[in-house]
């Protein structure tokens, strides 16, 4: 019986993204034990996947977790991560190893120099192809995303004008580079026509609080009311997914939701576009093309480098709109 640790510490997106390795590893290798290294915030992502035996968490001790991991006496480990720490991981471990190619140097020359030669890949399939000796290969499901019954939001905590069927928009992301501003967000939602669910974090509140005054009935603001794994309920509960490239994408993707993806500082050349593997569903990505300033990072920043965030206020409302109308007319 193989025995394979999989190590993806973060972040919530990048970890769904793991989920068809995750299956295909445990579905096509006869007898496999598949567990997985994550940090403790992101145990929410994987602790209810079936495909996992074991989920072990990086917290306060890094000699305690090694100590773990050596007792389970793994056979090989799947970096899907790549970086220093991991690298502790596995020299200590002294198991054989499979990493993924993180394309640092062509991001770089993408982000430095706007010179884009990066392969037509997603990170999925890059992910997979560490996989590739032992006979894996992508089943085309797309991704996976489980929440517990306990988790699911009773549609009595959804406002009555909700419940018939709502577009959820995801407000907030990591870095402020990623996110569409407060503003455009307010024009959007008195332009709508249908029930409007706001997704964010605690931190997004006060921000979800100003764009749903523009009409306090149609637009529901639930950021910072609920879990991840509850907002990931309301994101399967949706007719629909407005989203920045953020990891609720990735879980409403993981849901086979029809998807409006807006960009920022980031690029769909990075290779994490919402990811549906063979599934026939639509999406639409959004972003400011032939900009000379993007990408600037492969991540984000706090604030735009130039002050004139063109990428994300070059967007308009007007335009998210006439997409948000084709694409509910396709479903």
């Amino acid at each position: 019986m193989p025995k394979f640790l999989i190590i993806r510490f973060s972040s919530i997106g990048d970890i769904v993204l793991t989920t068809p390795v995750i299956r295909c590893l445990k579905k096509q290798v006869p007898d496999a034990e598949v567990h997985i290294l994550v940090k403790e915030q992101f145990l929410p992502v994987v602790k209810h996947n079936p495909y996992l035996d074991a989920v072990h968490t990086l917290a306060h001790s890094w000699e305690l977790m090694i100590e773990t991991l050596r007792t389970e006496h793994y056979d090989y480990i799947i970096d899907l991560h790549h970086n220093l720490r991991t690298l502790r991981v596995k020299r200590a471990l002294r198991k054989k190893s499979f990493s993924y190619y993180k394309l640092n140097i062509e991001k770089y020359f993408y982000t430095a120099f706007k010179i884009n030669v990066l392969p037509k890949v997603h990170l999925v399939d890059r992910y997979l192809k560490t996989l590739a000796s032992f006979g894996v290969r992508n089943d085309g499901e797309g991704l996976d995303y489980f929440i517990s019954s306990e988790e699911e939001v009773p549609y009595s905590d959804i406002p009555t004008s909700h419940r018939a069927g709502f577009i959820a928009c995801v407000i907030g992301a990591a870095h402020h580079t990623k996110k569409w501003p407060v503003e455009k967000w307010k024009t959007f939602c008195r332009m709508i026509q249908h029930p409007v669910i706001l997704l964010g974090g605690p931190e997004d509140a006060e921000n979800g609080k100003a764009i749903a005054s523009v009409d306090d009935i149609k637009v529901y603001n639930a950021c910072g009311k609920f879990s991840l794994n509850e907002s990931a309920d309301l994101i399967r509960k949706s007719r629909l997914v407005i989203t920045h490239d953020t990891g609720l994408m990735h879980i409403a993707a993981a849901f086979r939701k029809p998807i409006i993806s807006l960009w920022g500082n980031t690029v769909p050349a990075f290779g994490m576009t919402p990811y549906y593997g063979n599934r026939p569903v639509p999406y639409e990505i959004v972003e400011v093309k032939k900009l000379w300033c993007r990408p600037c990072s492969k991540i984000g920043y706090r604030r735009c480098p130039l002050g004139h965030f063109h990428c994300m206020n070059r967007i308009e409302a007007e335009e998210v709109i006439q997409k948000t109308s084709q694409l509910l007319k396709r479903i």
